[in-house]
């Protein structure tokens, strides 16, 4: 069974492009033998994340993610079993947010500013969704 989780958290500290690139390798090395997809924002210090996969690998790896350091306030956005992946391309894709378009933001949220604590699960959902239709989540 194929389920996606949407999740938000806040980091611990402040984090690098060389910190954040470390996550995306790391992840885009484990998912595959994982079976696990998805897409990384991160913004402002806020994790916004999509996993894919089977529910017990996705599992598994939210919950590594709720005990790991680097990330606090997590907060589950969305949890459904889904027919196929949306994300499938990519181990780990990520959103290049010198190409988000604020008013595509706020299509799904009270404001431009992309805020994964103030959105519903099915509105970010919605929101990467659209992204990926739009060439704005890469995988380098």
């Amino acid at each position: 069974m194929l389920v996606r989780l949407v999740y938000a958290s806040r980091a611990t500290q402040e984090l690098s492009a060389t910190d954040l690139g470390h996550i995306l390798r790391e992840s885009r090395e484990h998912n595959p033998h994982d079976g696990i997809t998805g897409v990384l924002c991160f913004n402002a210090g806020v994790f916004l994340q999509v996993l894919e996969g089977g529910r017990m690998a996705v599992n598994a790896r939210y919950k590594r993610i709720l005990q790991d350091a680097r990330h606090q306030d997590q907060i589950l956005l969305s949890y459904d079993e889904i027919a196929e992946r949306r994300f499938a391309g990519w181990s780990m894709g990520q959103v290049n947010l010198q190409r988000l378009n604020p008013a595509l933001v706020l299509k799904y949220s009270a404001s431009a500013r992309l805020d994964p604590y103030a959105m519903s699960g099915k509105a970010l959902t919605a929101l990467l969704e659209e992204l990926l239709a739009s060439g704005v989540i890469e995988c380098n």
